[in-house]
């Protein structure tokens, strides 16, 4: 019988020694190789596009617990828990003197394919083909979702200085600003089964990601998103 003292990592008498031998986290080694099963299976049931190869780094408990001898715990996935990054997996005695609740840090690593600085970038710098490479990432270690495509973010300039071999994010590229207030531009209207095209005149200037205002010819005053060179989308 397995008893977990400790933040869960005494080795109690009796105990069976591959499983009860604690590991680098604190755990007895049986539990936590059923922490890694569970993040693991979690985070490999439906890996996002890109997704190679998970790893999973089990962090340690607080050393201040101190927890009721327990015969069974059982790791568990809290709700609402995105196993993406730093995360947690919860840790209940399911069988002892007192069924405590604990959380256990974990960190979740999901390598992918995506693009690199292949040098350190200065903030404000437009990117070139040479700045950049394609390598193995952890697509998780950012909660901003990486760049893949070179196409996407050559001749475009960065916000925030990257350091040599830095995954680069989508929030690393400055908004592009597609026109300017007083613009003539187009405005797309598009509705369930129809899409109609016209012109009207920027009331405010076209930030990627941005609403901006626009008067139609008729006069009325829209708002819609910038999606290309003077060129505004509405959704009707």
């Amino acid at each position: 019988m397995v008893f977990v003292l400790l933040a869960l990592g005494l080795r109690a008498e009796g105990a069976c020694a591959d499983d009860a031998t604690p590991a680098a986290s604190g755990l007895e080694a049986g539990l936590e190789q059923q922490v890694r099963a569970l993040a693991l299976a979690s985070g490999t049931s439906a890996p996002p596009a890109g997704v190679t190869r998970v790893e999973v780094l089990v962090g340690q408990l607080d050393p201040r617990l101190r927890l009721a001898p327990c015969e069974r715990v059982e790791p568990y996935l809290p709700n609402n828990t995105r196993l993406w990054g730093k995360s947690r997996i919860g840790l209940r005695c399911a069988q002892g003197s007192s069924h405590w609740n604990v959380f256990l840090p974990i960190t979740v690593k999901a390598y992918g394919r995506a693009l690199v600085s292949t040098t350190g970038i200065t903030s404000g710098s437009v990117l070139k083909a040479g700045d950049l490479v394609e390598a193995e990432v952890d697509l998780a270690e950012d909660p901003m979702p990486a760049i893949v495509d070179a196409s996407q973010a050559v001749g475009r300039a960065v916000g925030p200085a990257l350091r040599s071999g830095q995954s680069l994010r989508v929030g690393h590229l400055k908004p592009r600003v597609w026109f300017a207030a007083g613009d003539t531009v187009k405005v797309l209207a598009v509705g369930p089964g129809f899409a109609l095209e016209g012109e009207g005149q920027a009331l405010s200037n076209g930030v990627e990601g941005q609403p901006a205002r626009i008067r139609t010819e008729s006069g009325r005053v829209l708002t819609g998103q910038p999606v290309g060179e003077r060129r505004v989308e509405l959704t009707m």
